[in-house]
């Protein structure tokens, strides 16, 4: 048998609130002053605007209220945490998943409020992550910059298709149909020049090696009507680029005060710039939050999961995470998987016996590990172990191996290695 040292928790003044978009319901439980050891408990319904929530703060106040519990429910919990956290209560955002009403008990907001304060001042549950104010708003300017690459990613891939169908194989001969060479071409088709001679003497640089067969690649048929689309696409695609620019600007202004733990992060091989800003904003910067690395990459969903029943091991995914960190993520790996690092080396070997989805979650998991440690300790430094790392330390295991045996051979006693003082 194996004895714990969980502490027993009791909040004596809770608030809980079941979340709705144009209404909240909060149920309160205080000491009876009429019955000693007693529950006494008040629910009371409020709408979602801002006159109303003061009022509701007001209430709590004049209850002593020290905690106050809701569940993460979308974006409609957010004016609610953010104006009670202002009015200097403390807030706890639950998991719905954790504090999941009794089955074949009704279920309404009165009685949801009432559950969930009764789970909350037992110390049923723990609160998640909810990161400082400066973070989120550093996480909102990144969000937003990431959707916006998405939006102007997917306006590039609808000009490559208008020229498709008009016959323009300009994709399959220049890598980059929006680099400066490209551009030049798609503006002059879009202007009403059609001669491929003329267009393909347009190419700078290394193109204009390929000036013959830029010549075949842009022969088609490119009406006025693809002229108009593509002006509208190329016109979007160039405002979408200023937005990017003008975001970026904003984030850097909003990143200077952890420059230095950008800086740390982006000393990791495959972490650039602006992966190193989207790592702090989704993560924070108080690594205090998470005790070990591996609460880190739990918390993030990047830890292997074991699901063991009547002794036969059952495979399982890794769980729902956070899909903005696992973009970035997802980025990183892609670089790292070709460079010769270590963190590349890992990623092939275990591709080849575990297959790429593995191997992804696996470097993902050792990129996590590493910014823990790089954000915990603000004088640590990256240090990559090469690629030969694997390499050199089987080898040195193999040949203590072999030592070993033969000194066994040659003395006919066992022998055990002890580390040298």
């Amino acid at each position: 048998m194996q004895e714990t040292n969980e502490p027993v928790e009791f909040v004596e003044r809770v608030a809980a609130i079941d979340i709705g978009k144009s209404g909240v319901v909060v149920c309160v439980r205080v000491p009876s002053e009429d019955k000693p050891g007693r529950r006494r408990q008040e629910v009371r319904e409020f709408t979602t605007l801002t006159a109303s929530l003061l009022a509701l703060a007001d209430w709590l106040r004049c209850q002593s209220v020290s905690l106050v519990a809701m569940e993460a429910t979308s974006d409609y919990r957010k004016p609610v945490y953010y104006l009670l956290e202002a009015e200097g209560f403390t807030c706890w955002l639950l998991n719905a998943k954790h504090v999941k009403n009794v089955p074949g008990r009704p279920k309404t907001d009165k009685l949801d409020a009432v559950w969930l304060a009764k789970v909350v001042e037992r110390g049923m549950c723990r609160p998640s992550l909810v990161h400082p104010k400066p973070i989120r708003q550093l996480r909102d300017l990144t969000r937003y910059r990431r959707s916006l690459v998405r939006e102007r990613s997917r306006e590039k891939q609808r000009v490559e298709k208008l020229l498709e169908d008009a016959q323009i194989k300009l994709s399959s001969v220049i890598s980059d149909v929006f680099g400066v060479s490209g551009r030049e071409m798609l503006q002059a088709l879009i202007d009403g020049q059609r001669d491929p001679k003329t267009l393909a003497q347009m190419a700078r640089g290394p193109t204009r090696s390929k000036i013959t067969v830029l010549q075949e690649a842009l022969t088609g048929h490119f009406s006025d009507e693809h002229g108009f689309l593509c002006q509208m696409m190329t016109d979007r695609i160039d405002d979408l680029s200023a937005r990017i620019e003008a975001v970026s600007r904003r984030i850097e202004d909003q990143i200077a005060p952890y420059a230095a733990a950008v800086a740390q992060l982006d000393e990791i091989i495959g972490v650039g710039a602006i992966a190193a800003q989207e790592l702090i904003a989704e993560i924070g910067i108080d690594m205090s939050r998470f005790p070990t690395a591996g609460h880190l990459v739990s918390w993030a969903k990047f830890a292997p999961i074991d699901n063991n029943s009547a002794g036969k091991k059952k495979g399982g995914s890794t769980g729902k995470g956070n899909p903005w960190l696992a973009a970035t993520l997802a980025e990183i790996v892609a670089v790292t998987s070709r460079s010769s690092t270590f963190l590349g080396e890992r990623y092939r070997r275990l591709s080849r016996r575990r297959g790429r989805k593995r191997a992804i979650v696996a470097l993902g998991n050792s990129v996590l590990t590493i910014v823990w440690h790089l954000l915990s300790d603000p004088d640590a430094r990256y240090h990559d172990l090469g690629p030969d790392f694997y390499q050199s330390r089987i080898a040195t295991q193999r040949r203590e191996r072999d030592l070993i045996r033969q000194l066994e051979r040659l003395t006919g006693k066992t022998v055990t290695l002890q580390p040298s003082a």
